[in-house]
């Protein structure tokens, strides 16, 4: 699974979890820093990524246009990157399975 961590994640969380994510990135990496949620939408639905965000935002998008792409809505407020990434690794499994599910479109991870 290759995730699209939103802006308001650090970039360093692509390098730090390319063990178990590779192929990722986040979207200053991609010159969408600034990008509008639509955009960064469309990018994730063309490449095939998982949005990764902390913003309910996106969890609304996946409720109003469906996916792909998923989306990751993290619910643990502002955290460092090493909190970020334990809290990633430790969803690992239930994060694998929301790109099986055909069904599921948002997956809420609470520390």
């Amino acid at each position: 699974m290759r995730l699209l961590f939103d802006h308001n994640l650090s970039h360093k969380l692509v390098r730090r979890l390319a063990d178990i994510f590779p192929d990722s990135t986040q979207t200053r990496l991609l010159g969408l820093g600034q990008a509008s949620d639509a955009v960064v939408w469309d990018q994730a639905r063309e490449h095939a990524l998982t949005i990764v965000t902390l913003d309910a935002d996106f969890a609304d998008l996946s409720i109003l246009r469906g996916h792909p792409p998923k989306v990751i809505w993290l619910r643990c407020g502002n955290s460092t990157v090493g909190e970020v990434e334990a809290l990633l690794r430790r969803h690992q499994e239930q994060i694998e399975h929301l790109a099986s599910d055909a069904e599921a479109g948002c997956l809420e991870i609470w520390p």
